[in-house]
């Protein structure tokens, strides 16, 4: 019998800075910074969050290939999608790509693309 997944309860982010990283995703993106264990944070929103681990910074034993820069995320949002450019542009991030179109997990999605300070890739999507 296979295992029967539900949801996705965290993801980690390898980057560079944590500090920059925090400021980023809170000015930017509306996240909330948490100190879960000493040194250890996470940002926060809605019912997830994503773990920060800083390069060079051994917080597992079983953490073999730790990167920064290396992942792609995709986030929903009910902000219209033009809202969510112009706020962009406020905050001076370059827009990569978008407004387009692109297939989420349940939905169509209409997403804009930008990096976060270590050039993770980062989707922001209205489901259409």
């Amino acid at each position: 019998m296979p295992i029967v997944l539900e949801s996705l309860d965290h993801v980690v982010l390898t980057v560079a800075s944590i500090e920059k990283t925090i400021a980023f995703y809170e000015r930017v993106l509306g996240m909330a910074a948490r100190e879960f264990k000493p040194r250890r944070y996470a940002l926060h929103f809605g019912d997830q969050k994503v773990n920060l681990h800083e390069v060079g910074t051994v917080v597992d034993p079983n953490v073999r290939h730790a990167t920064a820069g290396s992942a792609d995320l995709c986030f929903l949002t009910q902000t219209p999608l033009e809202e969510v450019v112009t706020h962009l542009q406020a905050e001076g991030v370059s827009i990569v790509q978008g407004p387009v179109g692109a297939t989420g997990a349940c939905h169509k999605l209409l997403s804009v693309y930008i990096y976060d300070p270590d050039e993770n890739l980062i989707e922001i999507a209205n489901e259409v």
